[in-house]
Order: C-alpha cells, then sequence, then structure tokens
C-alpha cells in the first residue's frame, strides 16, 4: 500500500500543529480500548473553488456518535466544521480527504472510559480513489465474508467507531488474501449487511435495493446522497432486506461510500455480476455524483461548503 500522502498541519484540541507534532502518548485510552469515533470525507476541486461534500452533516454524525459511547465533546459541530474549512485552507490543498476523530486520550488507564480526556482532531491529505481508479470504471471483485457484520446489540452500526473497525479489518484482510478487492459482510442473521467500510447498493430490474439501517449497517451519508440523486432521476429505491443470493442474481452491484464514492462491483465469489462491468444506472448514478460534487449540479449545491 502506498504511504499515506502528508499534510502541513493537523487541528487537535482548537489548536493548528505542524503535521510532525501532532503524535498522542502510549498509553492513550483509546489506543487501548478503541474508545473513539470518526469520520471520513472528501474535499474536491471545482471550477467555481474547493468544496467538502456534506460536511456538516458528516460531523453532525461525529457528534452523535460521540454521545452513542457517552463522550462529550468541547466542540459543536458548527464549530468542527469551521475548523475543517479553515485547516483544508492552510495546508493549501485544493482536494483531499478529511478526517475528523474524537477520543479518549492520556490520563487513566482500565476499561472505563469516562476519567481519560476528550481529545479532538481533524487531520486532511491528498488521497486518490479508495478501492483503486480502475475499479471506477471496469468494477472490482468481490467476496462474501466468513467473518459476520458485529451484533448492534454489541457494537451498533449507528456508531462509527474506532472499535467497529477491527471487524471490517478482518474482514478487509480474508478478502485480499482470497484474491477480492473488499469483502462483503453478512449479519448475524445472514442478511447482507455492508462492506468492510462502504455501503452496498443491489440494481435488479431497474429497482434499487439496499439493506435497510435495521440490519446493522452504517447510516452511509454517500449512501443517503445517492437515494436522493436515484430518485432525482426517477428511479425506484427501497430500503429492504437481501440474501447473498440477491446479489449473485443482481443485474448491477455497486458500493457507496465516502472513500470509495460509487465503486461497481464486477464479480462476486468468482460469480459475474450481470455484463461483468458496471451497468448503465451505476454509470448514471455515478455520473450524477460526480456532477454534484464538481457543483455541476445546482439543485444538490446546499450539499457543498466552500473553503
Amino acid at each position: 500500500m502506498a504511504t499515506l500522502a502528508q499534510g502541513k498541519y493537523v487541528w487537535k484540541n482548537g489548536e493548528f500543529v505542524p503535521w510532525e507534532q501532532a503524535t498522542t502518548h502510549i498509553l492513550t485510552h483509546a489506543l487501548h480500548y478503541g474508545t473513539a469515533v470518526f469520520e471520513g470525507m472528501r474535499c474536491y476541486k471545482t471550477d467555481k473553488g474547493s468544496a467538502v461534500f456534506r460536511l456538516a452533516e458528516h460531523m453532525e454524525r461525529l457528534v452523535r456518535s460521540a454521545s452513542l459511547i457517552m463522550m462529550d465533546l468541547p466542540y459543536s459541530a458548527e464549530e468542527l466544521v469551521e475548523a475543517a474549512l479553515e485547516l483544508i485552507a492552510k495546508n493549501e490543498l485544493e482536494s483531499c480527504y478529511v478526517r475528523p476523530i474524537a477520543y479518549r486520550g492520556y490520563g487513566s488507564m482500565g476499561v472505563n472510559p469516562r476519567p481519560a480526556p476528550v481529545d479532538v482532531a481533524i487531520a486532511v491529505w491528498p488521497w486518490d480513489a479508495y478501492l483503486g481508479a480502475e475499479a471506477l470504471e471496469k468494477g472490482m471483485a468481490a467476496g462474501i465474508s466468513s467473518w459476520r457484520q458485529r451484533s448492534a446489540n454489541a457494537t451498533p452500526g449507528a456508531i462509527k467507531s474506532s472499535a467497529s473497525y477491527l471487524n471490517s479489518g478482518l474482514a478487509h484482510i480474508e478478502a485480499l488474501d482470497h484474491g477480492y478487492g473488499e469483502a462483503i459482510l453478512l449479519n448475524e442473521s445472514g442478511m447482507v449487511a455492508e462492506g468492510s467500510g462502504e455501503n452496498i447498493f443491489v440494481v435488479k430490474k431497474g429497482i434499487l435495493k439496499t439493506p435497510p439501517l435495521s440490519d446493522g449497517i452504517l447510516e452511509g451519508i454517500t449512501r443517503d446522497s445517492i437515494i436522493q440523486l436515484a430518485r432525482f432521476h426517477g428511479l425506484t429505491v427501497v430500503e429492504a432486506s437481501l440474501v447473498r443470493t440477491d446479489l449473485y442474481g443482481a443485474d448491477e452491484v455497486f458500493f457507496t461510500g465516502s472513500a470509495a464514492e460509487v465503486t461497481p462491483i464486477a464479480s462476486i465469489d468468482n460469480r459475474k455480476i450481470g455484463s461483468g462491468q458496471r451497468g448503465p444506472v451505476t454509470e448514471k448514478l455515478q455520473t450524477s455524483f460526480f456532477d454534484v460534487v464538481a457543483a455541476r449540479v445546482p439543485e444538490f449545491e446546499s450539499w457543498l461548503y466552500w473553503v
């Protein structure tokens, strides 16, 4: 994997810290116990300037995730929006990935997180297509993981937490070891949940289907964007539980996510999906999504937060 590109500054606890100095102690609580919540979003270069896609919604979800793990943040979503925009400008980046994180810091150990202080940071850096630029056009191979999605009554999908992503990491490693580019997880009931870092959609006879939130998935912001864009273009969207054969028999399948954007899936478990390449509905929605983030669709320009 390529080395992470560096920025100039990181925003941490209200201050701009040089990238190399944005460090944390080895006994930071979150490092040992997973007591952290985070977000990921993209800033895009457009003809009108640089803009972050649905920035406020991401920061609101960060605050909500923190609240669900009983961690009160010392900053509001609005303050974090302003900090992110200022950080991007200070780093002089036209396009980048944005990673806010809130975590229990250094000061106490033990399972009880409450005595540990709360730290909040935002980092930005250049990041290309998460699943590969070629996959955006030609699609990718995915495999259904033997690892099940973490239970909604153990580590809820509504919380975007660092702890949850051990589950994702195990599934992703397994997929790579089997020759796939990404994993698809089923929940404990055997229903399709999501990718290791993406939501999933299927297209069958022109109808778009995606698992409901009640199946334990993350309430994806790109997922919501695609649902709205699909309906804007007159497509029928259904949130319904899916089994693995719904994936195998679909005309098209694709991932969505802030990092993955809209990535078609060409095969699952070595079974060709539809034509084995990006299908027409996926291409239409992908094109529409990239038009929106490039500020070419006035109806959705409110989703853009200008640097």
